[in-house]
């Protein structure tokens, strides 16, 4: 019985690359995403346009945190109530066990000053600190506005609104009606306008828009679902989640909102930041889920390996085709050809990309959510950082025609290799069919 040596064979290990060699290092320079390619320096060009794909992101993230600010002074609607109501009839706390500047310091200052040391003791990549910092104030200033707009236009009784009212004593509803604000003689305005701000809790959705980015960080950082089960990342992860929720319900302990504007207000809140995080992250169960997504600017040079086609005199270039995967026999005996049996020794493995396409290289730690229309080798990417995937949205645009994606091109180069079987699978279908 003989062997063959196997030429430069793939690993054997099917197990996902441990996390300490998957963690990039510090890095402030461009690079392309695949290791074989030159390493770009950051010209002013390619910082200028750095610069002007961001720069729409911080307008609106400017844009919705003034909307947040200048909603609060708008006198919104205000909706009749009953002075027999008992869910509004609760006492007004002056003092508040979460007041508005302990409210900020939880969700802003505390996820802000807390990424940063993750950062440092995980990846230390300066892109990274940029894409966290963007996600978490966009996710606030977007939650803010929406709890604003939904307050105004609402106009829910607080459960302390009679205590806010200060009717006059001995007054009832109106026979078959219900009583306005009109009834109130409270002196301070603002006061009375607050009371008409119950639905939904802006305590609860900013504390977990805030807190609830911090989680998602922590999450991805830790690769909270790499199906190890570690108990102590998951309780670290969440635990940003305990602290939103201790918040939430201080305001019914307040009696500033109802059990339902608690509920709904939490979950906004975590909906939003999810949304803005996954704008600068992949998913929590990507492989690279620790990685924040590269720079949207484009390659300005040929990324595959390119040769001229002087087989007819055309001199076309085509990209060069890969090496297909080499048996050498030993010097031991016959090959497995001629002793006319397979050996299974000597088979090459096709264990480890087929099975698993998420750790191919040439998809980045996306897994399923690769997409293999996508030119990605026209873009560039920081060090420690994931492709994004899917088309720019202008080459959406122009490659539109009512075609959900674009086809993947096959080379001319293989196209004679492939025809054959592509014109049998064609015919196998249509009998099939038929």
């Amino acid at each position: 019985m003989s062997y063959a040596r196997l030429v430069d064979p793939p690993p054997l290990s099917s197990s996902p690359q441990p996390l300490s060699q998957s963690i990039p290092m510090k890095s402030f320079f461009l690079r392309p995403s695949e290791p074989g390619r030159e390493r770009a320096p950051v010209t002013p060009t390619r910082r200028r346009k750095l610069l002007l794909s961001y720069l729409p992101d911080w307008i609106l993230t400017i844009a919705l945190a003034a909307i947040f600010f200048s909603l609060d002074k708008v006198d919104g609607f205000r909706r009749e109530f009953s002075l027999e109501e008992t869910s509004i009839r609760h006492p007004y706390a002056v003092q508040e066990r979460v007041p508005n500047i302990a409210l900020y310091f939880i969700c802003f200052v505390a996820p802000f000053l807390l990424m940063p040391i993750i950062n440092l003791i995980t990846i230390q990549s300066w892109w990274d600190l940029h894409n966290s910092t963007l996600g978490l104030i966009l996710g606030l200033s977007m939650t803010g506005s929406i709890t604003q707009f939904v307050k105004i236009t609402v106009g829910r009784p607080r459960p302390d609104l009679i205590d806010r009212c200060q009717p006059p004593a001995g007054s009832v509803d109106p026979p078959f009606k219900l009583t306005s604000s009109s009834i109130c003689t409270q002196m301070d305005p603002k006061i009375l306008q607050d009371g008409f701000r119950s639905f939904f809790s802006g305590h609860s959705s900013m504390s977990f828009a805030g807190l609830g980015f911090l989680a998602f960080y922590l999450a991805g950082k830790l690769h909270l679902f790499d199906r190890r089960g570690h108990a102590g990342k998951a309780w670290l992860a969440l635990s940003p989640f305990a602290g939103a929720s201790l918040v939430a319900i201080s305001r019914t302990m307040d009696y500033r909102h109802h059990w339902q504007d608690v509920l709904i207000g939490g979950i906004v809140g975590t909906f939003v930041t999810y949304f803005t995080y996954r704008q600068y992250y992949p998913s929590l169960a990507s492989e690279l889920s620790h990685r924040p997504y590269s720079p949207r600017i484009k390659r300005e040079e040929p990324a595959l390996p390119m040769h001229h086609q002087h087989a007819n005199g055309s001199g076309v270039l085509h990209p060069a085709e890969p090496q297909p995967f080499k048996v050498q026999p030993s010097s031991q005996g016959y090959s497995q050809q001629q002793q006319g049996y397979n050996n299974p020794f000597t088979s090459p493995p096709t264990h480890t990309n087929e099975l698993h396409p998420e750790r191919h290289p040439s998809n980045h730690g996306l897994g399923r959510y690769a997409d293999h229309s996508r030119d990605s080798s026209q873009d560039y990417e920081l060090e420690g950082t994931v492709l994004r995937p899917g088309l720019p949205l202008d080459q959406v645009w122009k490659d539109g025609d009512g075609e959900v994606s674009t086809p993947r091109q096959i080379p001319p180069a293989l196209q004679s290799r492939t025809g054959s079987k592509q014109g049998s699978t064609t015919h196998e279908r249509s009998n099939t069919t038929a």
